[in-house]
């Protein structure tokens, strides 16, 4: 290899998020003329050593001899020991130097006797020898661990180093940021090998570590800081249920023992009192000086914040004055404080801290928790009720630790029976715990075995039941039994009876039963003083939603009004839930993508869950179809890495929808498929009502009505609305298709039913369906032309606009056949805009032909050829050209980085390309198309 030329990548094994750095080294060497030295630096564990493995390894390829060196600690004090490692393959060579080399570095490597030559000779024999091998091919010295290497090699690399102009030899060191060691660097070029990027760093512990739990992941990303070394060793640390599952994960990460060979033994060569300060630092997290050193002043008088100086000298931390903070310099160093203390040690300090901390109670409890030896019943109950308010505050997955700490120390059995219940509950319905939350259960009937069946173990067991093999039948009857039995008396202020009132009424109505409820009305009736106004909404929108009333929808509207307030995720939810049925989800929009936020950054997954349905229904209702599908993706995924694969269905659902409307039969069949095999066996009929709701809208699109009668059928005959939530939202399909298939009675018998209930008060989305349904029934021509004009010339059915469009499709059809040729074309012209707007391909095609057999000239070509970059791939694709990560440009549209992935997925093969690079090539290409076109027209 000449060293006129850089390294190929090609020629390098690609290490992970390495490229960049890969190309930057070897084109200073290529540009080196004939020769050059460069120093690599960066943190422990960053991957010096791999890189220049890497290196070195496609140096050799290309025909450079490689001689390696490695410091090694143990023979930093033997004399030309690395020298040794260097010159020893170039044996052969030193026969050809003139004798006073020759002999000077025999002696000097220990391979000849005499008197060790002056350290000048050494050195230029060295220089002679490398040069002597580099006229028969260009050598690279490759040296690792720099540091330790002993002295006198220090010098002859030095040395050499600065003499390589001109050689065809080149020289590259590694070195840890800020210790040169004997070597002396100055003036020579360093390159800071910096951590991996967040996406990278993401795909490393992806690729290896494939199901490892979604919090473990995140807090792994988060410690580790892009550590190469820190991504591949942090999970092993874990146990095995927290590497699987999403428990609650120790505030410092454990080490691994090559970290700890690496951060561990850097904090114990520090002075005692130095490690003491570090400790209190480590342990109350936040850096505050202010705190720290009430600390220190707390202690026995044995240190000082002055003794910081020698962590601060090693690199360990900063001490920001402007911020009065101290900062650990990597995450890892703040693990490596804790790992290096004795658990004496480490109680004295949360003693400390609890004492300094004592005007903020959550915290105080914590240390005093973490303090504590034996069972401490006073300690246990201020960290229950710290844990209450931490819950409060939205975060579940602290208030589970702090639970199960209360409980540890619990001297009672009934005490840590109760708190172990709760922390199951709240594994179980909040943050995705499912396997912790089990074992949970198992210790609270070993603690109390009557406990098992209080509210909160029942409400956990109904998740368990939910996400494994269990059908909703047992589930309920657990449910039931524990409020019916419970020693609530019915108080409506507490917290556990409202939670398992909610959690019953899900189940109800995934049960699709209108016997179901019962046992949850009752319960309802003997709430004291009152039901809460959002138990009681759920109640009557979903048992009854047919019949809800306009007292409801005020009541409704009232809490509605807060909801942008709001911030407990549970309560969001809810919120979100009683919003589905009126179809007032954008009132919910924003405080439920704040939930989604929290949920990205590590919040509550099952919260998450919940309030990505709510926004992928949102989305689909108002056109936004393809943030319907990413949402629905994210959806799916969350359900998979978190275990909660019961609620897979209301993704398939929502994805389904879209789908279907698009006309993409097979995958809308697919989805209802999977939807019916998981429900099926579980006895969940609402389920597999919205199954066949997704199989009717598919059929309507292929234009196949009698299937998509059969369907719509399927939920509720004719005239039969009162006990499905479904049929209440499905009767626009089954008015089409019955009127379609010839079925004109049945038809009208649904819009009858549909005007007499309560539905067209619910929302402006269903007065325009049900007021469409009735003029697709209506037998007077006049008659029904106003009933399509009441429909869509109302202002806010442009929210809705796939459905107002397929009203206006039928208007425009029933106009075409009264031979009302002129006054057709407008409602069949707005109905064919919007889906094409929408890619709804089979409608826009009826509404074409509608046109065409009214005279009006519509071009195949206007309806593409499916090739064409939808406006957000249009956008993904230009910010992925301009250099952005999938992770900044997943920020940019609070999507998923892996829903980015998937959309360049789709647009690569749309452009005719294969990789981001020609991006931005095959963007100025269609952009030049489409000019030209525009020049022809």
């Amino acid at each position: 290899m000449d060293f006129t030329e850089p390294l190929l990548l090609g020629d390098v094994e690609r290490l992970v998020g390495r490229d960049r750095d890969i190309e930057r080294v070897s084109d200073f060497l290529g540009r080196a003329t004939a020769g050059g030295a460069l120093l690599l630096s960066g943190d422990p564990g960053v991957g010096k050593t791999v890189f220049l493995d890497a290196v070195a390894r496609s140096a050799a390829d290309a025909g450079t001899r490689v001689l390696r060196v490695a410091g090694v600690q143990f023979e930093a004090d033997v004399s030309y020991a690395a020298l040794n490692q260097a010159l020893l393959p170039l044996r052969e060579t030193l026969d050809t130097l003139d004798e006073a080399h020759r002999e000077a570095l025999r002696v000097a490597l220990g391979l000849g006797v005499g008197k060790l030559p002056e350290r000048l000779v050494v050195f230029n024999a060295a220089l002679a020898a490398l040069q002597a091998a580099a006229a028969r091919s260009p050598v690279l010295v490759v040296v690792d661990d720099l540091p330790w290497v002993d002295r006198v090699s220090a010098a002859v690399f030095g040395f050499v180093a600065r003499r390589l102009r001109g050689t065809g030899i080149g020289f590259l060191a590694a070195m840890r940021t800020g210790a040169d060691g004997f070597f002396e660097s100055g003036g020579l070029p360093t390159y800071e090998l910096p951590p991996l990027d967040a996406e990278s760093a993401t795909r490393l512990v992806d690729s290896r570590f494939p199901r490892l739990g979604r919090e473990a992941r995140r807090r792994v990303l988060e410690a580790a800081q892009g550590n190469p070394l820190a991504l591949l060793e942090l999970p092993g640390a874990l146990r095995g249920e927290r590497r699987a599952a999403l428990e609650a994960l120790p505030d410092v990460l454990p080490l691994s023992q090559r970290l700890q060979s690496l951060f561990v033994s850097r904090v114990r060569a520090l002075p005692a009192a130095t490690q003491a300060v570090l400790l209190l630092a480590a342990l109350e997290g936040s850096g505050d000086l202010g705190v720290l050193h009430s600390s220190v002043r707390a202690m026995d008088g044995s240190a000082d914040l002055d003794d910081l100086a020698a962590a601060e000298h090693d690199r360990l931390v900063l001490v920001d004055a402007d911020t009065r903070r101290l900062v650990f310099r990597h995450p890892l160093i703040r693990s490596a404080v804790v790992e290096a203390a004795t658990s004496g040690s480490r109680r004295a300090a949360h003693s400390i801290l609890a004492e300094v901390l004592s005007h903020q109670p959550e915290l105080r409890a914590w240390h005093l928790g973490e303090a504590a030896l034996a069972p401490d019943e006073k300690v246990a109950a201020l960290l229950e009720e710290a844990a209450h308010r931490i819950l409060n505050m939205g975060n579940a997955v602290t208030a589970i630790a702090a639970l199960t700490r209360a409980a540890d120390l619990s001297p009672l059995g009934t005490d840590r029976a109760r708190r172990l219940a709760e922390a199951a509950y709240l594994g179980a319905e909040a943050t995705g715990a499912l396997s912790s939350a089990s074992e949970l259960l198992e210790d609270v009937r070993r603690a109390d075995p009557d406990y098992g069946r209080s509210l909160h173990a029942a409400a956990a067991t109904v998740q368990l039941l939910l996400n494994s093999d269990g059908d909703v039948s047992t589930a309920h009857r657990v449910l039931v039994g524990a409020i019916e039995d419970g020693a609530h008396g019915y108080d409506a202020g507490n917290a556990a009876l409202v939670d398992a009132l909610h959690l019953l009424a899900l189940l109800c109505i995934y049960a699709g039963s209108t016997e179901r409820w019962a046992p949850f009305h009752a319960a309802l009736s003997r709430l004291r003083p009152e039901p809460p106004e959002l138990l009681s909404l759920v109640g009557q929108l979903y048992s009854d939603p047919a019949y809800a009333g306009p007292e409801t929808l005020r009541r409704l509207d009232r809490v509605l009004h807060g909801a942008a307030a709001e911030t407990d995720p549970a309560q969001i939810v809810r919120i979100g839930t009683v919003a589905v049925p009126a179809d007032r989800l954008p009132v919910v929009r924003e405080p439920s993508w704040r939930v989604v936020r929290q949920g990205r950054a590590g919040g509550p997954v099952r919260r998450h869950l919940g309030v990505l349905l709510h926004l992928a229904l949102d989305a689909y209702h108002t056109g936004r179809w393809e943030e319907a599908v990413e949402l629905s993706d994210e959806g799916l995924d969350l359900c998979v890495e978190s275990g909660y694969s019961f609620f897979a269905w209301y993704f398939q659902f929502s994805k389904g929808m879209v789908v279907a409307s698009r006309g993409d039969a097979d995958s809308a069949q697919a989805l209802a498929d999977l939807m019916v095999d998981w429900a099926s066996p579980r006895g969940l009929r609402a389920i597999i009502q919205y199954a066949e709701q997704v199989r009717a809208l598919a059929h309507l699109a292929a234009g196949d009505f009698e299937e998509s009668f059969r369907h719509a059928l399927a939920v509720g005959r004719a005239g039969e609305l009162a006990d499905s939530q479904v049929a209440c939202r499905l009767f626009f399909d089954f008015v089409e298709s019955a009127v379609r298939t010839g079925r004109r009675a049945e038809a009208a018998a649904h819009v009858r039913a549909v005007r007499a209930s309560s539905i067209e008060e619910l929302s402006p989305r269903l007065a325009l369906l049900a007021t469409g349904a009735a003029a697709l029934v209506a037998v007077d021509d006049d008659a029904a032309m106003l009933l399509f004009e009441e429909a869509t010339g109302s202002p806010e059915a442009a929210v809705w606009p796939f459905d107002r469009a397929r009203v206006q499709l039928a208007q425009g059809e029933r106009l075409r056949r009264a031979q009302s040729i002129a006054e057709c074309r407008q409602p069949l012209e707005s109905a064919l805009r919007t889906f094409r707007s929408l890619g709804s391909r089979p409608w826009a095609e009826r509404a074409a032909r509608e046109l065409r057999a009214a005279g009006s000239a519509v071009s195949d070509a206007d309806f593409g050829t499916g090739t064409e970059l939808t406006p957000r791939e249009r956008d993904i694709a230009e910010l992925a050209a301009s250099g952005l990560t999938n992770k900044q440009i997943a920020e940019r549209y609070f999507i998923s980085h892996r829903t980015v992935g998937a959309h360049l997925y789709q647009i690569y093969p749309k452009l005719g390309i294969t990789s981001r690079g020609a991006l931005r090539d095959a963007l100025s290409a269609l952009d030049a198309e489409a000019d030209t076109d525009t020049g022809r027209r």
